[in-house]
């Protein structure tokens, strides 16, 4: 075991993540503790705390500003800023991801609950964006440091792929709708942490569609180096859960990957994201809607 901040943590692997042990969530005052920990390990992992929706807003807001549940997505009709993953109405995300970059300022930080989960499968995998950036060789991490990519929400595959058969065709309208109001964006392919400093890959493909300033060809494989490389087992892990689970990650350093491999089981989990701050790339350039319609349309 590690200690931060008087709590015992085990490590889950080489690089990242980390269980936390003996401590209560619904009786922490102190969000500045969780949100360093968070910081220094990207995930954090809390078993049996059975949080009410109440309570996962309180710690929540402990650890930063919470956001809107989601920009297309309704959230809670009584706590909008919780977003429920039902996975028999279309709460399902097997596509490696962060959340919701398709902004231009994404979210820092994800709050999730587990109230039902599969006897088997389920399980969400992340990856190590920040270790990744560092396992790059030397050649890669400066070419990459001076590019930027489009990202922008995809109405349905949000959802994974092959489509949820659980979405509705008026849902998938509505989404469709909905996504078509969202802006595409244009991020740094490198970001540098807010807070550590450290410098990660920021490009995922649930939403990242090519890099600009390059070719078609040159776009997607890189893109395709990139996604592969970020998605390595060394720089993974797997987080099975069980009801009453709180997970939680750092979103400006890790993508994550929810398995759809349980069938029609019953999965219901609950997300809260917290607000982040505007990425900057090594170089100073910063993110922004993207206006120009033959740079952010490919």
């Amino acid at each position: 075991m590690t200690k931060h901040a008087g709590w015992d943590l085990t490590p889950i692997t080489g690089t990242f993540g980390a269980e936390v042990h003996n401590v209560s969530l619904r009786d922490l005052d102190d969000g500045a503790a969780v949100m360093s920990c968070l910081e220094e390990h990207l995930v954090l992992v809390f078993r049996d705390q059975h949080l009410n929706h109440a309570e996962q807003s309180r710690i929540s807001r402990l650890m930063g500003e919470v956001t809107p549940a989601h920009p297309v997505v309704p959230g809670h009709p009584d706590f909008p800023e919780i977003l429920e993953l039902n996975a028999q109405q279309g709460g399902k995300n097997a596509r490696w991801h962060t959340d919701v970059t398709f902004v231009d300022t994404p979210p820092a930080a994800s709050v999730l609950v587990a109230d039902q989960v599969p006897t088997y499968g389920g399980d969400t995998l992340w990856c190590d964006a920040r270790s990744a950036f560092a396992r790059l060789a030397p050649p890669l991490q400066q070419a990459v440091e001076n590019l930027e990519a489009v990202h922008r929400i995809s109405p349905l595959a949000y959802w994974g792929e092959p489509f949820d058969s659980a979405l509705g065709r008026d849902d998938a309208q509505y989404l469709f709708d909905e996504a078509a109001k969202v802006p595409p964006v244009i991020h740094p392919v490198v970001r540098m942490h807010p807070s550590t400093g450290q410098p990660s890959l920021f490009v995922n493909p649930g939403f990242t569609t090519h890099i600009v300033g390059v070719s078609r060809i040159e776009s997607d494989n890189l893109l395709r180096l990139l996604f592969e490389h970020l998605a390595q087992p060394e720089l993974t892990l797997r987080h099975r859960w069980q009801a009453g689970d709180v997970v939680m990650w750092d979103n400006r350093a890790t993508l994550h990957y929810a398995t759809d491999d349980y069938g029609t089981a019953d999965r219901r989990m609950r997300r809260i994201t917290l607000r982040g701050t505007r990425p900057v790339g090594p170089t100073g350039v910063s993110s922004r809607v993207a206006s120009d319609p033959l740079v952010a349309v490919r």
